[in-house]
């Protein structure tokens, strides 16, 4: 076992968590991680290219000239590819890009991408994120107060929705907001920073590295 200084929203440490041993020694597969983002990304694309082909432009398909005697090449159709107005040829036709892949791989993917975090050190666990009401300052505040750089991606995993933390990181460049159960192996990648609440983190363990929660080392009780 392994523990994490947990802090407050203006960065001050006020106890540890326990992290799993699974989670620290879990090894990296390159490969599931490759093949999740892929298909995350290829589920994104709108497939709608379309280019007309010869039976789609206008033009009569009677053919231009006679075959022998002009001097000239033998054509056919104005509707031909080779001529100007003409369709095109192999152009690209509207298709669905994605694909998908098993559900033990999409959740092996998550695991490691997790994993890969805590290993290298890019997750800072928070007690709590309260706000009154929309303020951006406070929610850079924390940032800045818990270690993590504003050239940095940072994504803020919430265990439960917040409105208010939600519109005051919004408008913050690098910045985004999800709750721990949308997690996806993408956005654990693309961001460089992790800032997670307590309550997050427990469910985070509990579901995906089947652990009992987080044990909590400070004054407050362990769940």
């Amino acid at each position: 076992m392994s523990s994490i200084n947990v802090y407050n929203q203006i960065g001050e440490s006020v106890g540890q968590v326990e992290i799993s041993s699974d989670i620290l020694e879990i090894p990296i597969n390159k490969a599931v991680l490759h093949q999740v983002v892929l298909m995350h990304l290829a589920n994104k694309r709108s497939g709608t290219a379309y280019a007309k082909g010869r039976s789609d432009v206008q033009g009569s398909g009677r053919k231009l000239f006679r075959q022998k005697g002009t001097g000239m090449a033998r054509a056919g159709t104005r509707r031909s590819p080779t001529r100007v107005g003409g369709g095109v040829a192999f152009g690209p036709k509207p298709r669905d890009y994605g694909f998908k892949v098993p559900k033990k791989v999409k959740h092996l993917a998550i695991k490691c991408a997790l994993a890969d975090k805590f290993q290298n050190d890019s997750i800072r666990v928070v007690d709590t994120i309260e706000l009154d009401r929309p303020k951006t300052k406070q929610i850079i505040g924390m940032r800045e107060k818990v270690g993590v750089s504003e050239k940095e991606k940072t994504l803020i995993v919430l265990d439960a929705s917040s409105e208010n933390v939600l519109y005051s990181a919004r408008n913050i460049p690098r910045v985004n907001v999800c709750l721990w159960s949308d997690l996806s192996t993408y956005e654990l990648m693309w961001h460089d920073k992790l800032i997670v609440t307590r309550n997050a983190l427990e469910k985070i363990q509990d579901r995906f590295f089947a652990v009992a929660g987080v044990q909590a080392t400070d004054e407050q009780d362990s769940e």
